[in-house]
């Protein structure tokens, strides 16, 4: 029965090719989604694969239907992983493009960062000398208000105040233009 079948759709009747499709679907189905492990893409290689087996029927020689049937769906649900393995390698490299992208921003910020200390620095023998060391400490060595404080042996309080009225100072006595 099988093989009246096949070489019926080979003849080119459509409602063979219907009854084929009928029989094997579920063997096809279950074929592609052990390799797919998703329903809806399943559904979609099995409907691949019968458009594979109608194009290359043709080629088909009494080898075992079943097996050369199932051959062709596995093989297809491989490529089906493949393919959205290189889609999803090509977003990565994609994603990774963007973040060298970001870094080189980052260190373009770096760069104007360092520059602004160095401007800082030499407008820090400018400030009056209990806010010098604060000044920095912090914007130019980096250091936490409590390594500050530790240093001076002060509270870390003292040290945002002595900061925060170091901050007020430059701004009044110290104009943009200075730093540009």
């Amino acid at each position: 029965m099988e093989q009246a079948l096949i070489e019926k759709v080979k003849a080119g009747d459509e409602h063979a090719f219907r009854v084929l499709v009928e029989t094997y679907r579920n063997l096809v189905f279950h074929s592609v989604y052990a390799v797919l492990r998703n329903e809806k893409d399943a559904e979609d290689a099995t409907q691949e694969v019968f458009l594979k087996v109608y194009l290359s029927l043709s080629q088909y020689e009494k080898q075992g239907f079943k097996t050369w049937l199932t051959r062709i769906a596995v093989n297809h649900a491989i490529d089906m992983r493949r393919k959205a393995y290189r889609k999803r390698e090509e977003a990565t490299e994609d994603f990774q493009f963007d973040t060298n992208v970001r870094i080189e921003e980052s260190v373009a910020e770096k760069v104007v960062n360092k520059e602004m200390k160095q401007l800082v620095h030499q407008h820090i023998h400018e400030l009056p000398e209990n806010y010098r060391d604060v000044i920095y400490g912090f914007y130019i060595e980096d250091k936490t208000y409590e390594q500050l404080a530790e240093e001076q042996k002060v509270k870390r309080a003292t040290i945002a105040t002595k900061l925060h009225r170091a901050r007020l100072w430059m701004k009044k006595h110290w104009k943009e233009r200075d730093f540009l």
